[in-house]
């Protein structure tokens, strides 16, 4: 499946102050398009001698993933984008930052609360707790 992402502003710049000596931004020694194969090696080796043997092509992909996801995209936004296959092969890149944003969310919440429940909840668990004094008396 072909992708078509837009460009992000900020790559745009980089790309049109960018040398056009090539159709392809990262080249072979001998100038041509690198094979997908070909390309993860590279990187791995670059990746390597820069001090960074935790970092991958593969890792980009993940960290797009999670960056989108800590911006507040759906899991159908990310995967326009990223191009995974299934969304449950997404939810392993974006359960941290979606738990994260989730958690801050709720913590916002109660922090524009008076603290109180709200009636309907508050009735409830009034209910809840009379059934489990009158079963705890018989």
């Amino acid at each position: 499946m072909e992708l078509i992402i837009p460009l992000h502003p900020t790559l745009k710049v980089i790309i049109a102050a960018a040398p056009r000596d090539h159709l392809t931004f990262v080249t072979t020694r001998r100038g041509g398009p690198f094979e997908r194969s070909a390309f993860s090696r590279w990187f791995r080796e670059q990746c390597d001698e820069a001090g960074l043997p935790h970092c991958s092509a593969h890792g980009l992909r993940k960290a797009a993933a999670r960056r989108l996801a800590e911006a507040g995209c759906t899991a159908h936004e990310i995967g326009a984008i990223t191009g995974h296959a299934s969304l449950s092969e997404l939810v392993r890149y974006t359960k941290a930052a979606d738990q994260r944003r989730l958690a801050e969310v709720a913590m916002t919440k109660t922090r524009t609360s008076d603290g109180k429940p709200a009636p309907r909840v508050a009735k409830k668990a009034e209910k809840s707790l009379q059934l489990n004094v009158k079963k705890r008396m018989s």
